[in-house]
Parts: C-alpha cells; sequence; structure tokens
C-alpha cells in the first residue's frame, strides 16, 4: 500500500467497480506485525471485518479499541481512524467493503 502514514500494509481488491459490483467494492488489508493503515478520514462510511489476528482502530478521540478474528467495525463518514496491528508475530487482516466509486 503506497497511501502516507501506511507502514508494513499490503491491500487486495477482490471485488471492485471494474467486476460490475452495482455498490461495494472489497478490500483485503493485510497489516504486519508492527504495521499500521494511515491515520485518515473520507467522506463515506466503511464496514469492516477481521478475519485474522488482533490489533486496534485509533477513533477521532485517541481511543483505541481492540479488534480480533470475527470482529466487526464500522467507520463513519469523516470519522479520522487507524487501523493497527498489536501482534508481534502474525499478520491482522480485515476486509473493508466501501462504495465502489470510491475504488
Amino acid at each position: 500500500m503506497t497511501m502516507e502514514g501506511a507502514n508494513n500494509v499490503w491491500k487486495q481488491i477482490p471485488i471492485s467497480k471494474s467486476d460490475g459490483t452495482p455498490a461495494f467494492s472489497f478490500r483485503v488489508f493485510t497489516i504486519m506485525p508492527g504495521g499500521h493503515t494511515p491515520y485518515h478520514s473520507h467522506p463515506f462510511e466503511h464496514l469492516n471485518y477481521v478475519i485474522e489476528g488482533e490489533g486496534a482502530v485509533v477513533l477521532q478521540s485517541g481511543e483505541e479499541r481492540p479488534v480480533k478474528k470475527g470482529d466487526f467495525a464500522l467507520v463513519l463518514p469523516g470519522e479520522k481512524h487507524q487501523y493497527k496491528n498489536l501482534s508481534p508475530d502474525h499478520p491482522l487482516i480485515v476486509i473493508c467493503a466501501v462504495p465502489k466509486d470510491y475504488e
């Protein structure tokens, strides 16, 4: 992932607008130990599901909410957020659904 502020993150896009999806694109982020997504916001909500690992969602307030395999997280429009891998040994893998026009 080349977005400024990202560290040790891989991004895959298994379903997107180019596949004909009517509403959402699905992205898979693999966040390696010590890695994190950028601390950022955008004008739409996105839905996240943790498929592997343990980490935290850093909210606009600075609060870090723990997430682990099987958890869902909702990020509201305009809300600053960041995903962090808290494991020293295992990746944090998150599916992220966003409006198709964002991708």
